[in-house]
């Protein structure tokens, strides 16, 4: 059985807000990450399978329970960090702590004091002094300090510095060892990929690839990039590589000699024997990366301003 299950998932908020026909699941000792830029829908997502909201279609299940029709069964059992930290005004560290304990209903010092050292945290001081690292820093040690089996991180190392987004990653391999369902809503490619086991890209409310996270690291479709010795040599084989079923262009220089090509492994011999007419200087293998994977599905948006990072 899934942890965390969405399925066909839509709310219409109008002029193409929303989120639409998103279905996905998360397995016990998973994490899921759901990537996107900001307003492409995931924090809609999370706030329906936190309860807040109600489906207009679809469903959203934590532990095969519908998310709001029965949210007070649920969340005693999952820890949430939001996207947007927001703590009570008038209260301590200390304090927002133990009103935490009391609403979960769970009280576990040792499992508290662990993550505070672990975090860097001191929890003394009034909310709303505090910096937004800090705050980030309790909003993460209240989701874990009573150890749940699920777990829904809506950007979670927004604001921290690089020393602690380092901890919170290896924190978060060693949550999944321990078996915990992790759903990861981030826009911060090394986070998701140093973590998830599969991997969701969503786009104006849409899930447009839902992958296996070493599926990528290990395609058999790779890129080359090409550099000729001279311009009209490049363009002559531009023209032929459009021709051709066993390459494509992805990427183009302005006014030089330098181009990106993807082949599938099986054909690299071919386009090997299709280069060697060709007076070429350079060629080697370009990794593509979670982020150039990312990109090919917004890099003719223009107006992704680069929400990502």
């Amino acid at each position: 059985m899934f942890n965390i299950e969405v399925e066909h998932l839509t709310k219409d908020y109008g002029s193409g807000r929303g989120v639409f026909d998103v279905s996905f699941s998360v397995g016990k000792g998973e994490v899921f990450g759901f990537l996107g830029p900001n307003g492409a829908g995931k924090s809609t997502t999370i706030r329906h399978l936190m309860g807040f909201s109600k489906p207009q279609s679809g469903s959203t299940r934590i532990f095969g329970k519908e998310t709001f029709e029965r949210y007070n069964e649920i969340l005693g059992n999952v820890g949430y960090i939001p996207g947007e930290i927001a703590l009570p005004a008038g209260l301590t560290g200390w304090e927002f702590i133990r009103m935490m304990q009391n609403l979960q209903k769970c009280k576990n010092d040792k499992r508290l004091d662990e993550l505070l050292t672990l975090f860097d945290l001191n929890p003394e001081g009034e909310t709303k002094r505090m910096s937004l690292g800090v705050k980030r820093k309790l909003a993460v040690v209240t989701a874990f300090m009573s150890d749940p089996e699920v777990l829904i991180l809506d950007e979670p190392t927004s604001g921290l510095d690089p020393v602690m987004q380092e901890v919170f990653v290896e924190f978060i391999k060693n949550e999944k060892e321990r078996g915990k369902t992790i759903l990861l809503s981030s826009h911060i490619f090394s986070e998701v990929d140093a973590t998830c086991d599969r991997i969701a890209i969503i786009k104006d409310g849409k899930i447009v690839s839902d992958f296996v996270a070493d599926d990528l690291k290990h395609a058999t479709r790779k890129r080359y990039e090409l550099d000729f010795s001279d311009l009209a040599s490049c363009e002559k084989f531009v023209g032929e590589a459009q021709k051709s079923n066993i390459l494509k262009i992805v990427e183009r220089g302005e006014n030089n000699s330098k181009i990106t090509v993807e082949t599938e492994d099986k054909y690299i011999n071919g386009v090997i024997e299709m280069l060697s007419a060709y007076p070429v200087r350079g060629f080697g293998h370009k990794k593509e990366t979670l982020e150039d994977y990312f990109m090919s599905y917004y890099k003719e948006d223009k107006e992704f301003g680069g929400a990502l990072q």
